[in-house]
């Protein structure tokens, strides 16, 4: 069964439907170590051309033994938060977009809101939307300002999938790699600006899961000996919802705004794999150049993929006053989702 949902959000001062917002400050950590594909095909029975010509992907991230999520998080918020000017005290919440938590308890979110002293700021971890999450994240997040008492928030989206991915695994071994993005988002006085409506959309399937460390299949000798803590994937499974999802919700979510969509100026996709990209784009009728890869030299980043192209686009100054741009992803579930914005 799938379930779909639409909205939108009409900001028009002075009628309590909606309070504009902005984006005041975008960064991005990267873990110093690359792998490339040549290095993968020591291990991995495959090629670079092969790993190329299916992915886009040249070469992604590795995070540090001793590091976590977390400590991608907080690199990742200091650079967004000087851009925005803004001091950790002064935020009312920190959102944590991750599937790949510090640990199951305690929240990722209250150890990075933590250390960088925003003590005041409420924490929140969105995670079961896996690449996804980044989407729901952003949601709540324009949501949470319309309320009165909040007016800065800053949002993580960030994963480690070399920590739960099989390495001697071709098909998820190749995909994948670390990072972290981060965008300050501040109330603004720009009529029009921020979020004009969205799409959401979900159908169950288990083509990408991780099957054990839950309360149906807890963990034990047994669980780690059959690897069912790694993540396990269908590629063709998500190829097929991918291009068939991302391109409607896109769509949808741009007609609810009122948007036709060439007129869309950046498109922010999951960065899950540069074919995928590209047979969405050419699906929306829109020339591939409005939606930024970063794919080819950091992987499939998980919840931090899209962001990691916004934060791209904004440090380029190619994101300009006025640019209507969506946010789509795709993840575990399947869930999937779109927003269409307005830059202040």
């Amino acid at each position: 069964m799938t379930v779909a949902l639409d909205q939108t959000l009409f900001h028009q001062t002075g009628t309590g439907l909606s309070v504009p917002f902005a984006i005041a400050g975008t960064g991005m950590h990267l873990p110093p170590t690359v792998v490339t594909n040549q290095e993968l095909t020591r291990t991995l029975d495959t090629s670079d051309e092969w790993i190329t010509s299916r992915t886009g992907i040249r070469e992604r991230r590795r995070l540090a033994p001793r590091l976590a999520t977390s400590d991608m998080c907080v690199a990742a918020a200091h650079p967004a938060l000087d851009a925005a000017g803004i001091e950790p005290a002064r935020l009312d919440a920190v959102i944590v977009a991750t599937y790949t938590w510090d640990q199951p308890l305690l929240s990722t979110a209250l150890i990075v809101k933590d250390a960088l002293g925003a003590h005041r700021a409420l924490s929140l971890d969105v995670t079961q939307a896996a690449c996804a999450s980044g989407i729901q994240a952003m949601l709540i997040a324009a949501h949470l300002l319309q309320n009165p008492s909040i007016t800065t928030i800053l949002l993580l989206a960030a994963d480690c999938a070399s920590r739960i991915t099989d390495p001697t695994d071709r098909t998820t071994g190749v995909f994948f790699g670390d990072a972290a993005a981060a965008v300050v988002l501040t109330r603004a006085d720009t009529p029009g600006a921020g979020l004009l409506s969205y799409n959401l959309g979900s159908q169950l399937s288990y083509d990408v899961q991780i099957p054990a460390g839950g309360s149906r299949l807890p963990a034990s000798t047994a669980t780690v000996a059959a690897g069912d803590h790694y993540l396990s994937m269908d590629g063709r499974a998500v190829w097929n919802a991918a291009t068939t999802r991302l391109p409607e919700s896109i769509t949808s979510a741009a007609h609810r705004a009122g948007v036709p969509v060439d007129q869309v100026r950046h498109f922010f996709l999951h960065q899950a794999n540069l074919n995928i990209l590209t047979e969405a784009m050419a699906a929306l009728g829109v020339p591939c150049e409005r939606a930024p890869v970063t794919i080819d030299r950091l992987g499939n980043t998980g919840s931090a993929g899209l962001f990691t192209a916004l934060h791209t686009t904004i440090a380029e100054g190619s994101l300009l006053p006025g640019d209507t741009y969506v946010l789509s992803g795709i993840g575990a579930g399947f869930q999937w989702g779109t927003l269409c914005l307005r830059h202040a």
